[in-house]
């Protein structure tokens, strides 16, 4: 197994990035919010997980361990594999995920595109005693009140445009990129009035785009 990556950032994309370990470039898939963390050109630790298929190998990249412990932890539920563990983790943060499991909360999971009501019932069923309570972890060995119903980011710089990062992140969810730009278009004036209160003045938070983005969508 790959548990982490620690090299250079070579290149970014709205679904993933591509790090340099020792002149091999090794491409990772990750949510919106665990790229708008990666820098180009700059050096990164990445927790990994390896999902290995008949056909493919594939590599996917988490903000810290406590992300990838959550992906592997939801993919022993019946019905979710590796894309629908990680669509979960881009609508919700572990702990958010730890708290709608936890208090049955149906309509937090059914935001997840793929997850309906009775696939809803089904992992709570089955994970409500494995994700653990929330607030149990956090990179620094901390976790606020404050941090956990933000869904636990912070303000995340991006780099590559909080746009197409959500936008990307909609259609890898399934919607498709018509209603992905019509939704980003739709939450624009909201997040550009959040940027303006950052502390420079310019920084967009990615996942509480991509949870306007999401409401958006599910009002349609």
């Amino acid at each position: 197994m790959i548990s982490h990556l620690d090299g250079t950032v070579c290149s970014l994309a709205p679904d993933g990035a591509v790090i340099d370990i020792g002149g091999v470039g090794l491409a990772v898939q990750c949510t919106p919010a665990t790229l708008a963390r990666l820098r180009r050109g700059d050096r990164a630790r990445v927790p990994t997980s390896l999902v290995v298929r008949e056909d493919a190998l594939t590599l996917y990249g988490f903000a810290d361990e406590d992300e990838r412990t959550v992906f592997e932890l939801l993919q022993t539920a019946s019905g979710v594999g590796p894309r629908l563990a990680l669509a979960m983790l881009a609508v919700h943060s572990p702990d958010a995920l730890r708290v709608a499991v936890a208090s049955e909360d149906l309509g937090a999971l059914t935001m997840v595109p793929g997850i309906g009501k009775k696939g809803a019932q089904r992992i709570v069923l089955e994970l409500k005693d494995r994700l653990g309570p929330a607030g149990t972890w956090h990179a620094d060995g901390q976790l606020t009140a404050d941090d956990a119903s933000a869904g636990g980011y912070g303000a995340l710089r991006t780099a590559i445009g909080w746009r197409d990062q959500v936008q990307a992140g909609l259609t890898g969810l399934g919607w498709s990129a018509r209603d992905a730009q019509q939704a980003v278009e739709a939450v624009e004036p909201e997040m550009t009035a959040l940027a303006a209160e950052s502390p420079d003045g310019r920084t967009v938070d990615v996942a509480v785009a991509m949870r306007a983005a999401l409401r958006t969508l599910s009002r349609r």
